[in-house]
């Protein structure tokens, strides 16, 4: 089954919340708990995302890069500027159980991109693939 959501001014955990169980399965008929449903989920308007109160400003989002006194911050405006996907994804993931199927139900939610951002798509820096040139070895002869 496909759920198509329109995240505009819905509130961050709430929504994470209903993703969740449209992943899981539960709201449909065929729901089982050891097995990753069918069911994907499109999420379109996600850089609109509302959060209530002081969250904009005082939600901090912390990763470790294993090395001492290398932990990383981040504000949620820092993460909705530059990538406003990693702020719902992150939320679901915290909301799904922690199991083997985490990443594989993950895998069911699409982020529709906007209309605008198809256009903008072509002026990014893409990477540029390697080709391998022969190099040809002479005795200097």
């Amino acid at each position: 089954m496909e759920y198509h959501v329109d995240a505009k001014n819905k509130v961050l955990g709430r929504l994470a919340s209903d993703i969740a169980l449209m992943l899981q399965g539960k709201k449909s008929a065929g729901f089982e708990r050891n097995r990753v449903s069918g069911d994907k989920v499109y999420v379109s308007n996600y850089d609109a995302i509302v959060v209530t109160g002081n969250k904009a400003t005082d939600k901090i989002y912390y990763q470790h890069t294993g090395y001492v006194g290398h932990l990383k911050e981040k504000s949620f405006m820092q993460h909705m500027e530059r990538d406003p996907k990693f702020v719902l994804r992150r939320a679901v993931r915290k909301m799904l159980p922690r199991n083997f199927l985490t990443q594989k139900r993950l895998k069911n939610l699409v982020f529709v991109e906007p209309e605008g951002a198809a256009k903008n798509a072509s002026k990014r820096i893409r990477p540029v693939k390697a080709t391998r040139k022969e190099v040809k070895l002479t005795n200097g002869k």
